[in-house]
């Protein structure tokens, strides 16, 4: 038995603090306790207690050491602590856990943290890969450091992964039946971010940002973001009479009236539209679907607009196109931003250009004048020399300046 208020006395004042931490540091890294240890800057008290005990007089420099094989064999010795340093440490600060099983305990808690998740995720090769990539990003560990609470969010997410893909429900009632909070997989929600990695990988959806990119990954597998906000403007689609959106299709294309769908009628009615073995045109500006309405009516061709940057309703829409065996051909204004459109469309769904090459663009520069570009166009990779004509001429041409030829091409379906 060790005589603690001796032990105390000789080992466990606060001038010997430093000793105890050197020792309690080698025990945690694995190390013996041999060898010298070395007190630079050592204070008058720190040099009379290493002095009172190891029976020496204290010295006069400002560094003390002393090896702590000698440290053992006094206390053994002297009866304070028969079972010598390493027990002493562990008497006078507690427990030592070595590092290395420190760590091991560690790596054990964090594979149960991800279990739920990689049982999920495992039938799925893709999926599989983006959890591993997840837990070796080391991401979760900076959401939530600690295990339990880990635990608690990895759970979650597995949860929600393994609901994947849904049939066109709400984000929030999705929230709401798996995790019981309607709020869980909300954009500032830790659960979000992860699940909507997993939800990228499921529906083939590109790396991006920003919410129209969230709520297009969330369309992707079947959740409904925002689903009455994010729409898209049609005309003359062919509907398919077994749905509701199909039958409303039907009617407007055979009266040549433009149509407006929304993200949750895409979702919710997937066979809405029959695509096989069409030719689907996609502009920018409603502009073209209004004339084409005017001029052909029903016997229009099947037309998409953008109205802009594309909506998630918009891209869902042409990925169904796609997958359904429709060809695309897609206008967009000459400038920077109908660039960038015709960019984000083509890293979702293949399209050809329509009138939206090089040679279309100098022939509408010569046909009349232009307001200025306004900044450097970007990569055409459809039409590479599309980009220096445009840099060259330094002219937008919008689709209002070529909608006669558009118009034309609507009428008889050629190019």
């Amino acid at each position: 038995m060790s005589d603690l208020p001796r032990l105390r006395r000789l080992l466990g004042t606060p001038d010997t603090a430093w000793l105890l931490e050197r020792a309690r540091r080698r025990l945690r890294e694995g190390r013996p306790l041999t060898g010298a240890v070395t007190r630079k800057g050592a204070t008058p008290g720190e040099r009379s207690a290493l002095a009172a005990l190891v029976g020496r007089a204290p010295g006069r420099g400002g560094t003390v050491s002393v090896r702590l094989e000698r440290i053992d064999s006094l206390l053994r010795e002297s009866g304070a602590c028969p079972d010598g340093l390493a027990a002493a440490v562990e008497i006078l600060t507690g427990p030592v856990v070595p590092l290395k099983e420190e760590r091991e305990r560690g790596e054990e808690a964090w594979n149960r943290v991800f279990a739920p998740l990689e049982e999920v995720c495992g039938p799925d090769p893709l999926l599989a890969g983006w959890c591993a990539r997840v837990r070796r990003d080391g991401r979760v560990r900076r959401m939530a450091p600690d295990t339990e609470e880990a635990a608690s969010l990895v759970a979650a997410v597995a949860r929600v992964v393994a609901a994947l893909p849904a049939e066109g429900v709400a984000l929030s009632h999705l929230a709401a039946r798996v995790l019981g909070d309607a709020h869980a997989l909300d954009d500032d929600r830790s659960a979000a971010t992860l699940v909507l990695g997993a939800a990228r990988v499921l529906g083939g959806s590109p790396e991006g940002s920003g919410a129209a990119w969230r709520r297009g990954v969330w369309a992707s597998v079947g959740v409904l973001k925002d689903e009455l906000s994010s729409t898209v403007l049609v005309l003359n689609l062919p509907g398919a009479p077994a749905t509701a959106t199909g039958r409303a299709l039907s009617a407007l294309a055979g009266a040549g009236q433009p149509a407006v769908l929304t993200l949750r009628q895409l979702v919710a009615e997937p066979g809405s539209v029959r695509w096989a073995a069409e030719r689907v045109s996609v502009c920018e500006n409603p502009a073209v679907v209004a004339a084409a309405a005017d001029r052909w009516g029903a016997a229009c061709a099947p037309l998409v607009c953008l109205q802009g940057e594309p909506s998630a309703a918009a891209l869902t829409l042409l990925r169904g196109a796609a997958d359904g065996g429709a060809a695309l051909r897609l206008h967009a204004d000459f400038d920077p931003g109908g660039v960038r459109i015709a960019a984000t469309v083509a890293g979702r769904v293949p399209w050809e250009p329509w009138r939206f090459t090089a040679a279309d663009y100098e022939a509408a520069v010569v046909s009349g004048p232009g307001r200025p570009l306004g900044g450097a166009p970007g990569p055409t990779p459809w039409d590479p020399p599309l980009e220096e004509v445009m840099t060259r001429h330094g002219v937008r041409v919008e689709e209002e300046n070529v909608l006669p030829c558009l118009l034309d091409d609507l009428g008889s379906g050629e190019p």
